[in-house]
């Protein structure tokens, strides 16, 4: 029985683990902390996102089998979320819109 309550604390655990593939954390502007494989020319356009308009907060991005979701901390400003979401280099054509066999 023990072993049932184990195993299933286990499978919480990893379910609902945070587990982005990338993450950027700014302060005031600079970048103090980055995490997993980012495009470089994600991170040079946050950068300049950054230096032109300094926030702090953190920029989290998650993928799964059907698309890629930025995720961003409450201090970031709602104009910066949008620049950013504007130079992120997401798979635009990997989707079969409208074709069927």
């Amino acid at each position: 029985m023990g072993f049932v309550i184990v195993l299933a604390i286990v499978v919480f655990i990893l379910v609902f683990k945070d587990r982005p593939i990338m993450v950027l954390t700014f302060e005031e502007g600079k970048l103090t902390q980055q995490k997993g494989q980012i495009p470089n020319g994600f991170l040079a356009g946050c950068k300049d996102i950054a230096h032109k308009q300094p926030f702090s907060g953190k920029i989290k991005v998650y993928k799964n089998r059907f698309a890629t979701k930025l995720v961003f901390s409450k201090t970031v400003p709602s104009k910066v979320k949008q620049r950013i979401h504007n130079v992120f280099p997401h798979n635009g054509g990997s989707k079969k819109r409208g074709r069927r066999a």
